[in-house]
């Protein structure tokens, strides 16, 4: 259920969603829930880091515009606090391929919308089952963003 507290055991996948969009993100997490995956929402960079405190999850599910923060930065900083996180960028907005190329640089999977909900959840498995990316270099990461 939506807004309870949920206990993540070790056996279940369990994915970070960070969307601002309280509409976008209800819809991703019940997509992602409805094919068995552990979703933990956050709406700001607080409670993702909140989340963190709590368990590790297997991936970050984030978009590329939040309040009061990009997206990216957001990601690079929440590797900090939890290293070897997957981290997949799900954006309508990126048809710049030197952004998408900086952010793989970063290990950070891009998926640019219009997607159907089959493609979305084949992205997220994909994601999962793939290697553990190693950044080239961290940017934002170093800097403290309160």
């Amino acid at each position: 259920m939506i807004g309870e507290p949920v206990e993540v055991t070790k056996q279940e996948t369990t994915i970070l969603l960070l969307c601002s969009d309280s509409n976008l993100r209800l819809v991703m997490q019940e997509v992602l829930e409805n094919k068995g995956y552990v979703v933990l929402p956050a709406s700001d960079l607080s409670r993702a880091v909140d989340w963190l405190s709590r368990c590790k999850p297997d991936l970050l599910l984030v978009r590329p515009y939040l309040s009061g923060i990009s997206g990216y930065e957001a990601a690079l900083y929440l590797r900090t606090k939890c290293h070897g996180i997957r981290i997949m960028m799900v954006s309508g907005f990126l048809q710049d391929d030197r952004l998408q190329y900086q952010w793989s640089l970063q290990g950070i999977e891009v998926f640019p919308k219009p997607f159907t909900g089959e493609e979305f959840l084949q992205r997220v498995a994909n994601v999962l089952a793939g290697p553990t990316p190693v950044p080239t270099e961290v940017t934002a990461s170093s800097r403290a963003i309160p």
